[in-house]
């Protein structure tokens, strides 16, 4: 489980930056501009892929077991901090993928 919240932690954490990249992105396409943030186009794509399509689900993922483990009274053995940031970024997402992006 702890691992497990590690890694959902990884995939928000590039969530929010590949939010950042496509909020600077955008004016420098509009702009005429081909280049992008990251000169290496794997590693922005894999950055992308993780915050955007792999945040979403393990995030979910994780938020179930941990309501799960809640609701028949056992422990969790996560961070307190790692546990609040993933389910505070779970709603952010959610509203970010489906009501504000594109």
């Amino acid at each position: 489980m702890r691992f497990f919240s590690k890694i959902v932690a990884v995939c928000n954490l590039c969530f929010i930056l590949s939010s950042i990249m496509r909020l600077i992105e955008i004016p420098m396409r509009k702009a005429g501009s081909k280049d992008g943030i990251i000169p290496l186009p794997f590693v922005e794509g894999t950055i992308v892929v993780l915050g955007f399509i792999v945040a979403i689900l393990l995030n979910s993922a994780f938020v179930f077991i941990v309501l799960y483990r809640k609701s028949i009274r056992k422990g969790i053995p996560v961070h307190r901090y790692i546990l609040w940031f993933n389910i505070i970024m779970l709603p952010i997402e959610i509203w970010y993928s489906f009501f504000k992006a594109y």
